[in-house]
């Protein structure tokens, strides 16, 4: 509740921000017109506060930002390197692995400098497609799994191609992307895919219906829909 309450703050602040930033920004006097617009937050920091608050604001800007980045590349690194190494199917050393990490941490931030150096890149437009791309191939699958007992796994798996095609085709045709947010289009057909496949393919394996109604057991006994003392 409590970490709820705390982001429904932060987005209703950043909301915030970004309606002062367009009444403040998109005036009458074009002197106030702003070229990145990714960069609202610092400015509006620096004309509404006193020179000493704007300073911490901007420290704790790059210090969020130093922190981000030190965990993604850590992150990154060590999924590519697993990945790879399970491909080949041999077992690593401890210090082969730790060599592999920080070969992989070198190739992910010069793949990152190299989409920096592009001026015409922007970074919410780079999160605002992965993010599509995250949401549209998982999204659908995750809500199936959970309260569909009839989805199988080739279901699931053309759903997710479907669905991740369908995000890199939209998000890169600018007469489609500019209508709709490319997440859309892709998370619907992910879903009717998905449902259509396991339709027709009509899995009897009945292993997957008693772990879905042990899972729907589970949960009723965590919100305490069924007597403890009772429940198989």
């Amino acid at each position: 509740m409590v970490s709820t309450t705390w982001m429904i703050i932060t987005a209703l602040g950043a909301i915030t921000t970004a309606l002062i930033g367009v009444a403040y920004f998109n005036g009458p006097d074009p002197a106030k017109a702003i070229e990145d617009p990714e960069t609202v937050f610092l400015l509006l920091s620096q004309i509404f506060f006193h020179p000493l608050v704007a300073g911490f604001v901007l420290a704790a800007v790059l210090a969020a930002i130093m922190s981000t980045m030190s965990s993604q590349l850590v992150v990154c690194s060590s999924a590519l390197v697993e990945d790879l190494v399970n491909l080949t199917g041999r077992k690593a050393s401890d210090t082969a692995l730790l060599m592999y990490g920080r070969i992989g941490v070198l190739v992910v931030a010069l793949v990152g400098l190299v989409l920096a150096l592009d001026p015409d890149s922007a970074i919410l437009e780079l999160v605002a497609f992965a993010w599509a791309g995250f949401g549209a191939a998982f999204g659908p699958i995750i809500l199936l799994s959970l309260y569909w007992r009839r989805l199988t796994a080739h279901g699931a798996l053309a759903g997710m191609i479907v669905g991740a095609v369908t995000v890199f085709a939209w998000g890169n045709i600018d007469s489609l992307s500019d209508r709709m947010y490319e997440i859309v289009p892709g998370f619907l057909l992910n879903l009717l895919v998905a449902v259509a496949v396991s339709l027709a393919q009509r899995s009897d394996d009945p292993g997957i219906g008693e772990e879905f109604d042990r899972m729907e057991r589970d949960l009723a006994r965590d919100r305490g829909d069924i007597d403890l003392t009772t429940a198989p």
